[in-house]
Parts: C-alpha cells; sequence; structure tokens
C-alpha cells in the first residue's frame, strides 16, 4: 500500500509565535514539508486546486514542479485537477512536463471539482457539471494514448490530425479518478479501467463499499484486469506521539475550518461529539498515535476490500508547520512501516 499526503496549500495558519502567515512563507514551508515527505520514505504527494484566498494551490502543477527539483523519490500528484473548467490539452502539456522534470515520478488525479469556483471563473456553466467532465476527460484520455489527436466534442474546438507536445517519460502517463459519493463516478472509473481515489471526508468509511463494488464490477464487466482497478482513499487525519496530543493540536483549527466551509455548503455544525464520532473504530478520520492511525487504516482496507493509496489530508485545520513536520515524519517512519509490515 502507498502512503501519502495531500495538501491545499493552506495559507490562513499562523506561525510558532501565533503571527498570521505571508503566502511566500506558507509556500515555502509547503515546499519544505514535500521535502519532509520525500525523506521520510512516503510514496505520494498531492497538491489540490482551489481559486479562492485561503489556499494556494491555483497552479498545482507549478507547486509540484517546484517540488520535483527538490526531491528524489516521492511521487508527485494533482489532488484533484478540476478538469471540467480546464482545457485537456493544457492540463496534458502542464503534467507531461512535469514528468520530464521528475524524471517520470508525476501522476494526477481528476474530477470534476466540489468547490465550484472554478466554472464562473473559467466562464463554464455548473448546469453543465457532468457533461463537461465526461468530454474532457475523453479528450484526456485520447491525448495520453495518441500523440497525433483528431477529435470533436460540443465544449471545445474540434482537434484536427494536430499533434501535441511533450510527450511524458512515463507510458501510459497515470491518470486517477477522484470520486465523492455518486455511483455514476465510481461506474465511470470502473468501464474506463482508471484507478480510482475516493475522497472521504465524513461518517464511516465501511460504507463506501457498495460504490469501490460498482467500480470493481464495472471495470471486471469492461474486460479490465483486477491489478489495474487500483483504489486510493483520501481522508482527514493527523498523527502525533500520543492520541491526546493529536487531539489537542488538531481539534480547534478543525472545528473553526469545517464551521466555515459548512456555512457555505449548509453542512451542521461541527461539535466535538461529531469529531469523536469521525476519530471512533469506524469513524473515517486517520488520527491519533502512529499505531492507532495504523489500525485504522488497515481497517478501512478491509473494509473496501482493500486499498492501493492512502492519503493524509492535515494541512488545513491550522495546525503550525512544526506540528505538520512532525507527523510527516512519524508518518513515514512508523506507520508506514507498520502498514506495509501487515500488507505484504
Amino acid at each position: 500500500m502507498e502512503i501519502g499526503i495531500d495538501s491545499f496549500a493552506y495559507a490562513m495558519s499562523v506561525d510558532e509565535t501565533g503571527a498570521p502567515l505571508s503566502s511566500q512563507q506558507a509556500m515555502a514551508e509547503l515546499l519544505d514539508r514535500m521535502v519532509q515527505a520525500d525523506q521520510a520514505g512516503l510514496d505520494v504527494f498531492g497538491i489540490g486546486e482551489h481559486h479562492r484566498k485561503e489556499y494556494l494551490d491555483s497552479a498545482p502543477t507549478t507547486i509540484l514542479a517546484a517540488a520535483a527539483a527538490r526531491t528524489e523519490r516521492i511521487r508527485l500528484t494533482s489532488a484533484v485537477t478540476v478538469l471540467s473548467a480546464a482545457d485537456p490539452v493544457r492540463v496534458f502539456q502542464s503534467f507531461a512536463s512535469l514528468d520530464l522534470i521528475s524524471k517520470g515520478r508525476a501522476e494526477m488525479v481528476v474530477g470534476r471539482g466540489s468547490s465550484i469556483e472554478a466554472f464562473p471563473l473559467f466562464g463554464y456553466d455548473l448546469n453543465d457539471y457532468d457533461a463537461l467532465f465526461a468530454e474532457k476527460l475523453d479528450l484526456l484520455l485520447t491525448i495520453r494514448d495518441h500523440e497525433v489527436v483528431t477529435w470533436s466534442g460540443k465544449f471545445r474546438p474540434p482537434l484536427q490530425n494536430l499533434p501535441i507536445y511533450p510527450r511524458p517519460v512515463q507510458k501510459p502517463f497515470p491518470i486517477w479518478l477522484g470520486v465523492g459519493g455518486t455511483p455514476g463516478s465510481f461506474v465511470r472509473a470502473g468501464m474506463l479501467g482508471l484507478p480510482l481515489m475516493v475522497a472521504v471526508i465524513g461518517g464511516e468509511t465501511h460504507r463506501f463499499r457498495p460504490l469501490v463494488d460498482l467500480y470493481r464490477e464495472a471495470g471486471a464487466k469492461a474486460g479490465h484486469a483486477p491489478d489495474q482497478l487500483k483504489v486510493g482513499l483520501h481522508s482527514f487525519g493527523y498523527v502525533a506521539r500520543t492520541t491526546q496530543e493529536a487531539i489537542d493540536n488538531y481539534y480547534p483549527g478543525h472545528e473553526a475550518n469545517m464551521n466555515r466551509i459548512g456555512k457555505e455548503r449548509g453542512w451542521p455544525p461541527m461539535t466535538r461529539a461529531r469529531f469523536d464520532g469521525s476519530r471512533s473504530k469506524l469513524g473515517f478520520m486517520m488520527l491519533g498515535n502512529p499505531e492507532e492511525v495504523a489500525e485504522k487504516i488497515l481497517r478501512h482496507s478491509a473494509a473496501l476490500g482493500g486499498i492501493d493509496r492512502v492519503t493524509f489530508q492535515m494541512d488545513n485545520a491550522d495546525l503550525t508547520h512544526r506540528q505538520l513536520m512532525d507527523a510527516i515524519e512519524l508518518i513515514g517512519t512508523r506507520v508506514a512501516p507498520l502498514v506495509k509490515g501487515a500488507t505484504v
């Protein structure tokens, strides 16, 4: 099982003295954490895509390329690329360039986007939410598989026998499909034979098993080999030396940020009882000491019929850079060996 970190390049935290971070400092610290993840032996680091004041990830490939120049082995991916509001040609070119810079360590996770600010920003109609994604995914996969492309669709001018460069190191270039809780998205990933990245940010992880089964069934019916149908899990998490330390560090910022986002999306208020449920034995959150978190990851894997990758989202809970660096070290040196030792 691959283990890694996902970040939205959160920019609203404070430094060790309590002073707000500048965007320049927040970006520098993020790159330091990506280097730390590489040195701690983690397998993957993902950067999301948002177009909001509190995040610095509007151009994820730029951040990933900067990290590529400072790292040696860790895989670098988006988490996720909002493909519906992007040009697949430019997306492919950007990630192909990243693959060249990183010497074959780039990937992308593409999705429809749970944050919708990219649609009005780039002139797309939310009424076309799924149709945009389906068409653009088709074009992206066509570009991946063919150096010279002839293609036509509804939302973009056609391509007639046009070459698209550069080409990546990896063939085929890894493209994962990022999904939430929509059954059709799981089926689509299975039919296309794409690896699946499931974002579970609420409730109990085992409740996603029927959807993951849909993915595997659709993939099998489409003739894809079982080892091609990989499943990844993205969830909130944080690791400290003790469970109480993890709770004390994580909960205040998590509560504040979930309530802020919840007002926009109509979620119920975050309470300590809800938080405790999320970190309970069946809850989705991977939070606690290293042994506790390793056990939770293994339970998640068993509940979903086996997972190939798990990524922690932890830097939008107002944790300090030092706390995040320590957590990455613990995940790499203590959590990952326990998990991988149990799944060999």
